[in-house]
């Protein structure tokens, strides 16, 4: 008789100090949890990307002078002005950021592909206009009002990298999104109609006249009491 509960005892999983089995069993909290953890990382790196691209590109990227008159004049342009695609394409994937919620499956994958490319193309135009002096050049003929004026003692200032950051950190979350937008919450369905008829609710009963409480709850529900005497 004593055989029993020592095979029983044999059977039972056994568990470490942690608590988790020994066996290679895993807890059904274990991938809820590392989607939830993906779906913090991304939406923390689109968003916080997506700012500091738009701040960047407020500021002075480039600086230097243009000949005026035997003089020079101090000129400066700001991200905006060097290229306007990392300012737009910040805006396009913070609205893909929030669209990742907003679609399911195939649209889903799309978007968040939309959300990398908008990242890879901050990345890459910021980088480009770190050293361009394109814009430098039309604001010194703007200052001189000579279309041949070209900038004197360009400089750049570190901005664009920081726009190029921010793009990095928007290619990362678009990145996260295709590897795990398949495990994260969609936009709940609670209140999308699914098509069928739904049952008409039966119309009230008119107040009774002889009863003063009737017609007064009848005026709070904001109804006629006399429509249907």
């Amino acid at each position: 008789m004593s055989d029993a509960p020592q095979a029983t005892r044999q059977d039972a999983p056994q568990a470490t100090q942690s608590g988790e089995p020994v066996d290679g069993t895993v807890s059904r909290d274990a991938a809820p949890s590392s989607g939830r953890r993906s779906l913090t990382a991304a939406l923390v790196l689109g968003a916080v990307g997506a700012a500091v691209v738009l701040f960047a590109a407020g500021e002075t990227w480039a600086t230097g002078s243009a000949p005026v008159a035997g003089a020079h004049e101090p000129v400066s342009v700001s991200g905006k002005a060097v290229t306007g695609i990392p300012d737009a394409l910040a805006l396009v994937g913070l609205a893909a950021l929030v669209a990742v919620f907003a679609v399911r499956r195939t649209g889903r994958v799309v978007v968040s592909v939309l959300l990398a490319v908008c990242g890879a193309g901050v990345l890459w135009t910021a980088v480009a206009g770190a050293s361009g002096t394109g814009a430098l050049d039309a604001a010194a003929a703007k200052a001189s009002g000579l279309t041949a004026t070209t900038v004197q003692h360009a400089s750049h200032s570190g901005w664009p990298w920081v726009a190029a950051a921010g793009g990095l950190l928007l290619l990362c979350s678009g990145l996260i999104a295709v590897a795990r937008g398949g495990s994260w919450p969609a936009m709940s369905s609670r209140y999308e109609r699914d098509g069928t008829p739904r049952p008409r609710r039966a119309p009230r009963k008119a107040p009774d006249p002889e009863a003063p409480g009737e017609i007064w709850k009848a005026l709070d529900r904001g109804e006629d009491p006399t429509a249907d005497l």
